[in-house]
């Protein structure tokens, strides 16, 4: 019994911590701007907590970011069409870049954090290394298609979280967003990534 307290209090430490730096990030004008001070405070938890249980501001941002995408991860991994391994390429590539981009539209602010912590290349991001994986994956399928790596950073690319801030600024609405991705990655998959020779 004894040791169950901590493990409840832990839990609930976590809890508040996340809830605190959801918060902070989606109401921060610039997610630089929040610091792990900012974040303990807000929870009402020692900073040495927070690292204690992240290891540090990039640890406690990737813990976040991931929670909120555990739910499409599973529908990608194991869920039905259109987002499912059952779904056939042509149908399925423009859906995991549309649930790439409608998450960074709903998590614009943790998405932008997390390509701002500057730890490293984004591209070596274990998030970003999953949809790359799987999305080159998919275009492996699709006969004719050239060099299925690349297209697949190219298509990633057109979801970026500044990007995404960008156009968001320029007040482009998100069904808008929606379209335009939908038809260059229409583009991109009936004829301008093939192969010629």
């Amino acid at each position: 019994m004894t040791e169950r307290k901590p493990r409840k209090d832990a839990e609930r430490n976590r809890a508040a911590v996340l809830a605190a730096a959801d918060d902070l990030f989606a109401r921060g004008a610039n997610p630089e701007s929040v610091t792990m001070a900012d974040i303990a405070v807000a929870a009402g938890v020692g900073k040495a907590t927070l690292f204690r249980a992240f290891g540090d501001r990039t640890g406690l941002i990737q813990t976040l970011y991931q929670a909120r995408l555990d739910p499409i991860k599973e529908a990608v991994e194991e869920g039905p069409p259109p987002l499912g391994p059952g779904t056939p390429p042509l149908r399925r590539v423009p859906a995991l870049l549309d649930a790439v981009l409608c998450f960074k539209l709903d998590n614009r602010h943790l998405a932008l954090a997390l390509e701002k912590t500057g730890s490293d290349s984004p591209y070596r991001a274990e998030h970003y290394r999953r949809w790359h994986g799987t999305l080159q994956a998919v275009l492996e399928q699709i006969p004719g298609l050239a060099d299925s790596g690349f297209t697949a950073h190219a298509l990633l690319a057109a979801t970026r979280a500044d990007l995404v801030e960008h156009l968001i600024g320029e007040h482009t609405p998100r069904e808008q967003m929606r379209a335009d991705l939908a038809a260059f990655t229409a583009r991109v998959l009936s004829g301008d990534g093939r192969a010629t020779g």
